[in-house]
């Protein structure tokens, strides 16, 4: 023991009082996992985020043998669900499947008990869907210019119906806002009973993930107006994307992604991360993603977080230009 100074023993006190709270001396993926493992989905089951995230869960359950099992918490535009990940132990053991709703436009709320952006660490995007624009079979319009002219002469009069407090509603307002249209937003608790209204006739227009909208359009129960991706869609050619129309500055897509609570340890993101870009490299997976009209995106930990962090800047700009009040 001799020639071992201060520096030694505080060193030897810092690593006994580690060891004495429980934490690992160093962070290894090695018998990751050994036990159930839970994907917290932050809105109702059925919906695309669920979809995806059963997908994932089947997935990694078969290439880790263990089970993986997904717990719906929604509400609040998914922020329950994002808070209950959130507040759970950084082991790898409790994931969320979030992305642009949860935590690049959570990001813009405030007292949340958590935060959107710095709570959580990214492991990996898992897809990418898009809006569209849809309207009821009654409205006398079949194409953009036709509702436009007709929204016109009808100020006030017109409903449209999203979930309040996330992208559709805030896609709702600034279509509003960019085309001059004086639309009731009518708040629903979730997608499906908005398009059932619009297929109703109840409202005239609704805002939605081509995950939910496009087997309506394929059916022509509804009609496509405009969508908001880059691209037309390929199942509907002859809908324009939103710039076509002249509306410019729409967040193009919309993410969804598996992250675990901040301070997750690095080999257990990684080790996660290569579990998901392989099981969507699998051709049954991105079939069945297909098969609910979203697209597959791979990557790293780092282009998710830089994604986040671009739709975050995206989307507060729209709620800034449309004035949207947001607590």
């Amino acid at each position: 023991m001799q020639g071992q100074g201060p520096r030694w023993y505080a060193r030897t006190l810092g690593l006994l009082a580690l060891l004495a709270i429980g934490l690992p001396l160093h962070a290894s993926a090695g018998d990751y996992p050994e036990r159930t493992i839970k994907i917290v989905v932050p809105f109702p089951a059925g919906g695309p985020t669920d979809v995806a995230a059963r997908l994932i869960a089947q997935s990694l359950a078969t290439r880790f043998g263990k089970g993986v099992v997904v717990e719906n918490h929604p509400g609040a535009g998914g922020r329950i669900g994002a808070k209950v990940v959130a507040a759970a132990t950084p082991d790898g053991y409790t994931l969320l499947l979030g992305g642009t709703n949860v935590n690049a436009i959570g990001a813009i709320f405030t007292d949340l008990g958590f935060d959107p952006v710095k709570s959580f660490a990214p492991i990996a995007v898992v897809c990418i869907d898009s809006l569209a624009i849809a309207l009821s079979p009654r409205v006398p319009a079949d194409n953009f210019k036709e509702f436009i002219v007709y929204a016109k002469d009808h100020p006030g009069k017109l409903k449209y119906g999203a979930s309040p407090g996330i992208y559709t509603q805030f896609a709702g307002e600034y279509f509003k806002l960019k085309t001059g249209t004086d639309i009731l937003f009518v708040p629903y608790k979730g997608g499906a009973p908005a398009v059932t209204d619009a297929l109703g006739g109840h409202i005239e227009m609704v805002v939605n993930n081509k995950s939910n909208l496009l087997p309506q359009f394929k059916d022509g129960k509804l009609k496509a107006l405009a969508v908001t991706s880059k691209e037309r869609w390929p199942e509907l050619p002859q809908t324009p994307t939103m710039r076509e129309v002249g509306i410019l500055g729409f967040p193009e897509e919309v993410l969804f992604g598996l992250l675990a609570p901040a301070g997750t340890p690095r080999a257990i993101v990684m080790r996660l991360n290569s579990a998901v870009n392989e099981a969507l490299r699998s051709a049954e997976v991105r079939a069945s993603l297909d098969g609910i009209g979203v697209d597959v995106r791979a990557g790293t930990p780092e282009t998710f977080a830089a994604a986040l962090d671009e739709q975050a800047r995206e989307w507060k700009r729209v709620i800034e230009e449309t004035g949207i009040q947001v607590e």
